[in-house]
């Protein structure tokens, strides 16, 4: 028998027995997930959304919280930078804004307890112009609200494209329980 073949069949030898799992082992045991976060918890450091800044304690309830909303805005490739402070209070909303912006553009953000508690807000309002019915609004440009389940958005850009990829992201829905992202 050649060296060659001598190392080929060694080889094979070593693949055979390292891909065979014999039937009585177990499998290793997967590590605890980390401890969920609060729902309203929210790092109030102010800093732009990037990246490395994942929040791997949020919890996947069907819900919008905060660090929902801004690991969705990382992973579709914004980057948000929240306004520190609270936003203003803005006619028609009962929930004060978290408020970001996207280069040129703005975004509120405003999430509320229940779906339930966003309708009642939404059914008084002229959704074009995002104020009271019978108002003019006091938005600067034009704004696009965005609604998905607790969570309605205010999006001030001139930019379609980012208006349409924004929308996506959130219209995509809350993180559902047992989801991986």
């Amino acid at each position: 028998m050649s060296t060659a073949s001598s190392y080929r069949a060694l080889w094979i030898v070593v693949f055979v027995f390292g891909c065979d799992r014999s039937s009585d082992s177990s499998p290793a045991a997967a590590p605890a997930p980390p401890p969920a976060r609060a729902i309203g918890s929210a790092s109030s450091t102010g800093g732009a959304v990037t990246a490395n800044s994942t929040k791997p304690g949020c919890a996947h309830t069907g819900l919008w919280a905060v660090c929902s909303v801004e690991n969705r805005l990382r992973q579709a490739g914004f980057v948000a930078r929240r306004v520190q402070g609270q936003g203003p209070d803005r006619p028609g909303f009962s929930v004060k804004p978290i408020v970001y912006t996207l280069g040129r553009s703005h975004l509120e953000v405003f999430i509320y307890p229940d779906e339930a508690s966003l309708a009642r807000d939404v059914v008084k309002m002229d959704t074009l112009r995002v104020a009271p019915i019978g108002t003019a609004g006091s938005w600067e440009i034009p704004p696009l609200l965005i609604r998905s389940g607790n969570l309605a958005a205010v999006l001030l850009s001139e930019n379609p494209r980012q208006a349409e990829r924004l929308s996506l992201a959130l219209t995509a829905g809350a993180p559902q329980s047992g989801s991986p992202r």
